[in-house]
């Protein structure tokens, strides 16, 4: 399959926003104030830091191999079998990882909204919805993920800046937390959230001039980074660190507690369950197309489009193993921190040894 190489710098920008921004943002909260309590919003940034470390290697690597797809060069570096058992293991990973995010949205769903449907219809629809969507090319790929982000990203900042005016500077002092014992894992936790960002190996050879893809990297980062380090530090001022404990989903919360001024509408968390819905679905859209394409490219098929309908069932039986919301979140939290090995390290590894094998591709591919 060629790529179009149309995809603008951002265009890159916004496929990585969108991608990133998701699931995890309900919870996030709580996993900060888990580790460091008041220094929540520091491990943020920490998580944020090693993240777009990880993202510097990857996009160095597609910059390296500007027309070729990760489980190409990846044989390219380590030679084929290697590469593939490599690219096989990224595969299942964000298959699974597309299986956790839509288990993480049918709980949210039936718990908040539609609390008679069953968490099956929730979880299925949304696997399928995503299934349709990755059936598509990379420049209807590309459109889908560029529209919404205005819609994710305007009333998610909307809803922050509003929330910040409750919040109180005391319950985020110290700056480095209240006796932090485990700020190390939280650091990894909530960089786990964040490993989305490796839809760009798939990105950077559709883009028009892959020498420019650290630039969107960078801006589709710090966009991302910022509104995660808000949030965090809006639900910690608004509820403190020892309630934000209590609570399973902090930024749903604190979408109940703000309000427009005027009181034009009382509560805004029916409106950001909404802009809530649309990110989880180009999330699990992204790593879904990104699962499918990779998994095209292993195989040596032409096109993506077949293996989309037979990996659903596959999907969604994993979807359903956890058998409650808390085993849910210790598997997320295992499979996340796992997952950096194999996007932040195994990159990190290929890019170490095409440097020292001095490999590397052409503007045409070779």
């Amino acid at each position: 399959m060629e790529y179009p190489k149309q995809v603008t710098t951002i265009q890159a920008a916004a496929i990585l926003i969108s991608t990133v921004i998701g699931v995890g943002v309900l919870p996030l909260p709580l996993f900060a104030v888990r580790s460091a309590n008041t220094g929540a919003p520091l491990i943020t940034l920490l998580a944020v830091l090693l993240s777009s470390a990880g993202l510097w290697v990857v996009t160095k690597l597609g910059m390296r191999f500007p027309r070729q797809a990760f489980t190409q060069y990846s044989e390219v570096i380590l030679g084929k079998w290697p590469g593939r058992l490599g690219s096989a293991i990224v595969v299942l990973f964000f298959a699974i990882l597309s299986s956790l995010a839509s288990r993480e949205f049918g709980e949210v769903v039936i718990t908040s909204v539609l609390k008679k449907t069953p968490l099956e219809v929730t979880v299925i629809l949304m696997l399928l919805l995503a299934t349709l969507a990755a059936r598509n090319d990379m420049t209807t790929f590309t459109y889908i993920n560029h529209l919404y982000l205005p819609i994710i990203l305007g009333p998610a900042f909307l809803i922050v800046a509003l929330s910040l005016k409750n919040a109180s500077a005391d319950f985020l002092l110290p700056v480095w937390g209240n006796e932090p014992r485990d700020m190390l894992n939280g650091v990894l936790v909530i960089a786990a959230l964040l490993q989305g960002s490796f839809i760009q190996t798939i990105v950077i050879p559709a883009m028009r001039n892959p020498q420019k893809a650290m630039k969107a990297c960078f801006w589709g980062m710090f966009i991302v980074g910022f509104l995660y380090i808000t949030i965090v530090i809006a639900a910690v001022g608004v509820f403190g660190p020892e309630e934000t404990k209590q609570l399973l989903w902090p930024t749903l919360e604190l979408a109940k507690t703000t309000t427009l001024p005027g009181n034009i509408l009382e509560r805004l968390d029916a409106a950001f369950l909404a802009i809530w819905v649309t990110a989880v679905f180009t999330t699990i859209f992204s790593s879904y197309y990104l699962t499918i394409h990779l998994a095209s490219k292993l195989f040596g098929l032409h096109d993506h489009r077949m293996l989309s309908l037979f990996v659903v069932p596959f999907l969604f039986a994993m979807a359903m193993t956890p058998q409650s919301i808390l085993q849910m979140y210790q598997v997320i939290e295992i499979v996340g921190k796992f997952g950096l090995l194999i996007t932040i390290v195994y990159p990190l590894l290929l890019l170490l040894v095409a440097n020292i094998r001095k490999k590397r591709g052409t503007q045409d591919g070779g």
